[in-house]
């Protein structure tokens, strides 16, 4: 491995650490919100991921991703639970649509409609799986209200990721660092 190469691992890792770092912590924060449903959450958490859509490689992005999954789930008590194998589904639809999103749509799409997609894409699975697991047929009840939610929440994200990589010093400071492989 060559000494550039090496620096740009570092720097993917630094930058993925980080970015890893700020999803517990907004976990954290989402755990100690009230939810209707134990499953429900806020997805500010989601919010590391919608940053590093533009700056980390897929490899890299996969990686955040399963680190917000696991550490929300440790931190929320929820590790061997359906609660753990909702955030799993739900985590991996949102990243993959997001990033999958970014790369078909390169810059026909925003941070808010990124957004948007993600939160659709993890609630979606999320119903599906509820109704399998835990509600049956009658998940299609908590449908309007969850979507809605998320759909709300995917807005509301997405226009602090719109604001935040337009006027962050921090965000122009995770790009450099990540472009720098």
């Amino acid at each position: 491995m060559t000494e550039r190469s090496t620096r740009s691992s570092d720097n993917l890792a630094r930058v993925t650490a980080f970015l890893g770092a700020v999803a517990l912590f907004l976990s954290a924060v989402e755990y100690m919100v009230p939810k209707p449903l134990p499953f429900m959450r806020l997805g500010i958490a989601n919010l590391p991921l919608l940053v590093a859509v533009d700056v980390l490689p897929f490899g890299w992005f996969l990686v955040l991703a399963l680190v917000k999954v696991f550490g929300m789930s440790v931190v929320s008590g929820s590790l061997f639970s359906y609660v753990a194998l909702f955030s799993l589904a739900g985590t991996m639809a949102s990243a993959l649509s997001m990033y999958g999103s970014r790369i078909l749509l390169r810059n026909a799409v925003s941070p808010l409609g990124i957004a948007v997609i993600g939160a659709t894409a993890s609630n979606l699975v999320q119903l599906a799986l509820a109704a399998v697991f835990v509600f049956g047929a009658s998940a299609i009840l908590t449908a309007p209200f969850f979507l809605g939610s998320g759909l709300a929440t995917g807005i509301a994200l997405g226009l602090f990721a719109c604001r935040f990589e337009r006027d962050s010093l921090l965000f122009a400071l995770i790009r450099e660092d990540a472009r720098a492989r």
